[in-house]
């Protein structure tokens, strides 16, 4: 549904994400209930997931597609309500699942012709021990520099200081480009799950590029994160993306389910599309004199119907 109760995207996005922030469309409705017109698709699938006792159906392949809504600054590839078409893959932990999802992604650009002017960027955030070890070490360094973030990243500090590495602020860039890498300060199994995602990539001669600041900007990610992006579309670059979100399920009150998906905006991809065929010329039908009348009507629809 186009309505989800507002708790949902409030556990599973994160109280630091700029949708939640910023962005919903926050409402209270005639029984008092706070609603929110959705603002992505994911949490919404989990939702399902657990209400119809989808367990013990996995693996599970979804899909869906429809309107999302941000209230968001208008811009080229940027709208308020927007459309997005996305897949996951849930109840597979291993990395072929984000190989079989990242393959889907870019078998689709690649079918609609647009690959040409796209780059898939590639990070780990790594498993809960690994972001753990790491954001000591960033927040360490941050604090150091504290009155260079702005004060976005200044609120985020505490909350999230992983979402810094994800600011377009130039002062906050300047700073994350001498932090320390998470890469650094991945387990033994999630350096081993990530070597065995970039392994399948190039079996499956997807070209990649491995990009450190790339931790996408909501909470319920882990390991692989993801962004096939675009020069074309001035600054709003990400046309598909998505990650790996293994306790999203868990934290919203199901059992245990890893997951891993994208989306992709429906709106920034036509405007990367090649021109369309033009459409079949019409063809009219011009019954002469009344007599005519009858004749003209059963032809037009047998010309529909074909």
């Amino acid at each position: 549904p186009i309505l989800e109760p507002a708790g949902l995207f409030l556990r599973s996005l994160g109280d630091t994400s700029d949708i939640v922030t910023k962005q919903m469309y926050l409402f209270k409705d005639l029984g008092g209930d706070e609603l929110v017109l959705r603002p992505e698709g994911t949490a919404g699938v989990a939702r399902a997931f657990i209400q119809e006792g989808m367990s013990q159906l996995t693996p599970l392949k979804l899909f869906y597609r429809g309107p999302m809504f941000r209230y968001e600054r208008p811009q080229k590839g940027r709208y308020r309500q927007f459309h997005q078409f996305g897949v996951e893959l849930l109840g597979v932990e291993k990395p072929q699942a984000d190989l079989e999802v990242l393959a889907c992604g870019y078998r689709i650009l690649k079918e609609l012709g647009v690959l040409g002017s796209i780059t898939l960027h590639l990070n780990t955030i790594g498993d809960e021990a690994s972001r753990a070890a790491y954001r000591d070490k960033l927040v360490a360094y941050l604090n150091t520099r504290k009155s260079e973030l702005s004060q976005d990243s200044l609120s985020r500090l505490e909350k999230n200081p992983l979402r810094i590495l994800d600011s377009k602020d130039p002062s906050d860039k300047n700073v994350v480009a001498s932090a320390p890498k998470l890469a650094d300060s991945l387990t033994p199994e999630a350096k081993a799950f990530f070597d065995a995602v970039l392994a399948g990539l190039k079996a499956l001669e997807i070209p990649f590029i491995i990009d450190d600041n790339l931790v996408r900007g909501l909470d319920y990610y882990c390991h692989t994160v993801f962004e096939f992006t675009t020069d074309a579309l001035g600054s709003q670059n990400a046309v598909l993306a998505g990650g790996r979100y293994d306790g999203l399920i868990k934290d919203l009150g199901g059992p245990q389910t890893p997951g891993v998906g994208w989306a992709f905006g429906i709106d920034r991809l036509s405007e990367l599309l090649p021109d369309l065929p033009a459409s079949p010329e019409p063809i009219a039908i011009v019954p002469l004199g009344d007599d005519a009348e009858q004749a003209a009507v059963l032809l037009s629809e047998q010309l529909r119907a074909a």
